[in-house]
């Protein structure tokens, strides 16, 4: 039985590539369900085969449980503390005692058992061999052959039995694909499943992009050239922007290759994808003028808080600026990660001049300065009272005609605005009332709404969006409490 032990084991390890310990736990898995079948389930067995002669033992054994636990069913598998001691004096509950016992012979084991755990416990090796190769392959592009189309989801064959599926969602505009087709796709998710290992791929994603011209353009994969990002508006149209680490080369020029040969390769891949390359730059604003391709940028407003770019073209170029349905100037704010609001040179203009009114109106109120003196401050780049207050003297005392009387005045005046201001917005929130939703919550006090009100939380609907760090900050309960009354304030979006 031994040596019949071992040949089984050689056999389906080199049939399905499957390491020998695996088929190896599959016998003694299948040994030991049989032998528990052979005692119609009233004890538990284990099974241990040699690794080198194909000898095996059978074990008796019973999980160790409290003395005090009920034993209601599979009675013959447990064992009260208080007897396995005398087993094993150490033995704990959870853990198990064992004794030997008579082994059935391997030919005479339930064949249809040993075969099912065999073969299941194959299966699943080779679906976690699977799910480890691809694994590392996640961000590659690879082909395969169509093998079905299931609700618009194209399933590829890969090879060696491995399927991928590319979801309709991840698929180009228009792309239709039919059986024995041969396509490429980018590997972005491999996961295992209980039905097998499930490798998702994509050819709408913008990595896919990248790596094709990672691909076509060697420069890149010689690390002389850098992608910095991109965008897709999948199916149109595409912006990348790319660097380049030595001053001597162009970098759009490599990517565009000799007559548009690499651009034009990973366009035809792309079914027809129109791609703009741009030169990427250190300095944000300068980037987004190059983002901005075919248009160009006459004037850029740069507003680093709310990092937000406004821009002015040409009145004439204003409709290719911001691209049919909005695509060049969407693109573009992907591209850079700036949101961009494209105008007109002339709604620059007016929207420039309101601007400049609103602050001007707001120094001279502040400040109780006359207009000329506001004007200077809104042309030296000043917008806020806080900005007057605190920027450093040294630098206000460059502007013309500024002495340290001015600027220290300025400030002071500017301290006085802010604390003045911040004032009444603290005597605004102690007048302010909670809503009746917010009073009426279940476990909200009065004393509790009238504090949060203080602090802007008037309504039920603005704690419900609150986190629980964030009611605890404000008022004094605890996390439990506070987790509580959220979910409370949340009721009706379930509803």
């Amino acid at each position: 039985m031994s040596k019949e032990v071992l040949a089984v084991v050689e056999i389906m390890s080199n049939e399905k590539g499957v390491d020998k310990e695996i088929i190896f736990e599959a016998i003694e898995a299948a040994l030991a369900t049989a032998t528990r079948k052979s005692h119609n389930d009233e004890l538990d067995a284990r099974v241990s085969i040699d690794r080198h002669t194909g000898d095996y033992e059978t074990f008796r054994r019973w999980e160790v449980v409290e003395d005090d636990v009920q034993i209601e069913e599979n009675v013959g598998w447990y064992m009260r503390q208080m007897d396995a001691v005398e087993m094993d004096p150490h033995i704990e509950p959870g853990q198990f005692v064992e004794e030997p016992m008579e082994s059935i012979e391997f030919g005479r084991i339930g064949a249809q058992t040993a075969k099912q755990v065999i073969i299941q416990k194959v299966r699943e090796a080779e679906r976690k061999k699977v799910v480890e190769e691809y694994v590392k392959r996640v961000g590659e592009i690879l082909t395969g052959q169509v093998k079905r189309v299931d609700r618009g989801d194209v399933i590829l064959d890969l090879g060696d039995n491995v399927d991928a599926i590319i979801p309709r969602s991840e698929l180009i505009n228009r792309e239709v694909f039919k059986m024995g087709d041969r396509v490429r796709a980018y590997v972005q998710e491999v996961s295992y499943r209980p039905r097998g290992p499930q490798i998702i791929m994509s050819r709408a994603a913008k990595e896919m992009l990248i790596e094709l011209f990672k691909i076509e353009v060697p420069e890149i994969g010689d690390d002389l050239i850098d992608i910095m990002s991109a965008a897709r508006d999948v199916g149109l149209r595409a912006k990348v922007a790319v660097r380049a680490n030595d001053p001597r080369l162009d970098p759009i020029g490599a990517c565009v290759g000799m007559r548009g040969g690499r651009v034009q390769a990973v366009t035809n891949e792309l079914n027809g994808e129109r791609i703009d390359i741009v030169l990427w730059d250190p300095n944000d604003a300068q980037f987004v003028i190059n983002a901005m391709a075919p248009a160009e940028v006459t004037s850029i407003m740069v507003d680093e808080d709310k990092h937000v770019m406004d821009l002015a073209v040409d009145d004439e170029q204003l409709s290719q600026a911001i691209g049919k349905n909005g695509q060049n100037i969407r693109l573009a704010t992907e591209l850079t990660g700036w949101e961009l609001n494209v105008m007109s040179q002339s709604d620059m203009a007016a929207k420039h001049e309101s601007e400049s009114k609103d602050q001007i109106e707001l120094f001279m109120n502040g400040l109780d300065v006359d207009e000329e003196l506001a004007e200077v401050l809104v042309a030296e780049g000043f917008t806020s009272l806080e900005e007057v207050a605190y920027v450093p003297a040294v630098e206000m005392l460059e502007i013309e005609g500024f002495d340290e009387e001015i600027v220290t005045a300025l400030k002071e005046r500017a301290k006085d605005a802010l604390l003045t201001q911040a004032i009444a917005d603290e005597e605004k929130a102690a007048l302010a009332e909670p809503d009746e939703d917010l009073k009426s919550l279940d476990g909200m006090t009065p004393e509790m709404a009238k504090a949060l009100a203080s602090k802007g939380i008037k309504s039920q609907e603005d704690l419900a969006e609150l986190g629980t760090d964030e009611l605890m900050e404000m008022i004094e309960i605890d996390e439990e409490a506070a987790g509580e009354l959220i979910l409370k304030a949340r009721a009706p979006w379930f509803e």
